[in-house]
């Protein structure tokens, strides 16, 4: 079967793009708004709407496969590929990207997707926008699947040679700011793992000694205790620091790994996650932070799990945080390792080097990216998945959780 059109149409995120350097600069919250003019280039302001792409693959029996292109929130930052403005890259997709697929056979998903993830050009050394490859390769693993009348968690399973859960994959959900309305959303529809809680300012929600923290923790358990929503509810706590304990403990790793073992006795019975701990400012010093901080809680005889975000971003960086072994679990940014095969790839790799494969992503997505995520979820079997687009905790769990109910009512059915 051949594409025979492939069309692009311009789309909104469940989120925003925010300017990180501009808000570490000092710019200010007003409401949904951030006050202050942008610093990082292409942004017009320090919010903006997020944009995504739409990319559609006209198949020869007249389906539609398509997927979504999608960047993190805080693009531009860190390294990360520009800005992501559907003016902008959809010129870009109609001229480099269509000859590629249009007028061609539908293969394997592996070759398709290679064709756009693994290009560089001979000019410039560089790559397709992270962004692109995402939107692109979801598209091409949808349409080997219809070409086939295959679901795409399938096709996924025949090519890489995994096996299909048997149940939903456990749901990660991110309050946002929001931590305790959101919280209780989550409790109420019994999220396996909670909260996330953004922890990203000392002062304000950290606590000059941690303190916050510790506070916060001791309110979510006792929610939870107080209002299970069945008897045997018993989520998982996942809280993202951003780094902020590196601060409060002025990198002193052993007082770092003192206060995350004293956090387990105050989330129990719950098991406990700290993502982000420090941010040491590069990539090799995080790697190195990370594995002495986990040494260090291994010694405690903890069984807190530390996840590794920042200065974690790519495929390769997910193989290097594992190979010296920093970090319990590593977070698989979807969008941020381009084509979706990456992030397969990701999973298998962590799985087989005893690394908890957490597939994550960002608020900034689409309930398309998010749904053909989790037929990646339920082929690989990550440890959990995030439940996303948004910050809105109902939206994104419901997008996640019916996508995969629906890939296990139809997987043994065609």
């Amino acid at each position: 079967m051949k594409i025979v059109e492939i069309l692009c149409s311009p789309g909104k995120t469940g989120f925003f793009f925010d300017d990180q350097k501009a808000i570490k600069q000092g710019a200010k919250n007003d409401g949904a708004f951030y006050g202050g003019k942008p610093v990082t280039e292409g942004f017009t302001s320090v919010r903006q709407a997020g944009e995504a792409i739409s990319v559609m693959m006209v198949l020869e029996n007249g389906s539609v496969a398509y997927g979504d292109c999608a960047a993190v929130q805080y693009s531009g930052a860190g390294g990360r590929d520009p800005l992501f403005l559907a003016k902008d890259f959809i010129p870009v997709i109609e001229k480099e990207i269509v000859p590629m697929y249009k007028g061609k056979d539908i293969t394997t998903f592996r070759e398709m997707a290679d064709r756009v993830d693994k290009y560089v050009d001979a000019k410039t050394g560089k790559q397709f926008h992270t962004a692109i490859r995402y939107g692109v390769t979801q598209a091409c693993l949808d349409a080997v699947a219809k070409s086939k009348g295959k679901l795409m968690a399938q096709i996924i399973a025949m090519e890489y040679g995994t096996q299909i859960a048997d149940k939903i994959i456990p749901i990660f959900s991110q309050s946002g700011d929001d931590r305790y309305m959101n919280a209780d959303k989550m409790i109420m529809k019994g999220a396996d793992v909670l909260p996330h809680a953004l922890f990203n300012h000392v002062e304000e929600k950290v606590g000059l000694k941690g303190e916050k923290i510790v506070a916060y923790i001791e309110w979510l358990r006792d929610r939870i205790l107080t209002n299970k929503p069945y008897e045997t509810y018993n989520p998982v706590f996942h809280m993202d620091v951003y780094g902020t304990l590196g601060i409060v403990f002025n990198n002193d790793m052993e007082a770092v790994a003192s206060y995350i073992a004293s956090l387990e006795a105050v989330a129990a019975p719950f098991h406990l996650r700290i993502e982000g701990p420090v941010d040491m400012g590069e990539r090799e010093a995080q790697i190195q932070a990370l594995k002495v901080i986990c040494e260090l809680l291994d010694k405690k005889g903890s069984k807190v799990e530390i996840v590794a975000d920042e200065w974690c971003n790519t495929l390769e960086d997910i193989v290097d945080f594992t190979t010296h072994k920093s970090g319990h679990m590593a977070q698989i940014k979807t969008p941020d390792l381009g084509g979706i095969n990456n992030s397969i790839e990701a999973v298998i790799h962590c799985q087989k080097h005893g690394m908890g494969a957490y597939l994550g992503g960002t608020c900034n997505e689409t309930n398309r990216s998010a749904e053909i995520c989790a037929h990646v979820a339920m082929a690989t079997q990550p440890v959990q998945y995030l439940a996303k687009p948004g910050m809105g905790v109902d939206e994104g769990y419901m997008i996640v959780f019916n996508e995969m109910q629906r890939i296990l009512a139809l997987k043994d059915k065609i």
